[in-house]
């Protein structure tokens, strides 16, 4: 049977100082890594925002597909539905069928609202 030789307390305070050495080494490595998550260029704080700032835009997004869709069938009806073509025709061209008459009243004036009196 094979006996190691014994390495004495030299060797043994080498290794102690070398576990602690890596001890602490490994503890400031997980204090960099921790710091570095929580307020490093890429860390926590910019993930929040970048997560916000995605659900807006999907807030924004879901809007202008609404917005869209609702364009999408005015613009139907402005192609095929005759009477919203009379409708536009009647309130931007200033269209009238015929035998209908049209009465238009003119805003009155701040000098005719309250005519002046002169005196005599």
């Amino acid at each position: 049977m094979l006996i190691k030789p014994n390495r004495g307390r030299a060797w043994l305070d080498w290794q102690r100082k070398l576990w602690s050495v890596g001890k602490w080494a490994g503890i400031g490595a997980l204090f960099l890594m921790i710091g570095t998550l929580l307020f490093g260029e890429m860390g926590i704080s910019r993930y929040l925002h970048l997560r916000d700032h995605a659900e807006q835009l999907d807030r924004e997004l879901s809007d202008l597909q609404r917005l869209n869709s609702e364009l999408r069938t005015d613009l139907d009806r402005v192609q095929y539905d005759t009477t919203r073509i009379e409708e536009l025709a009647r309130e931007r061209l200033g269209y009238v069928r015929k035998g209908e008459t049209v009465y238009q009243l003119a805003p009155i004036g701040e000098k005719e609202r309250f005519p002046t009196v002169k005196a005599p």
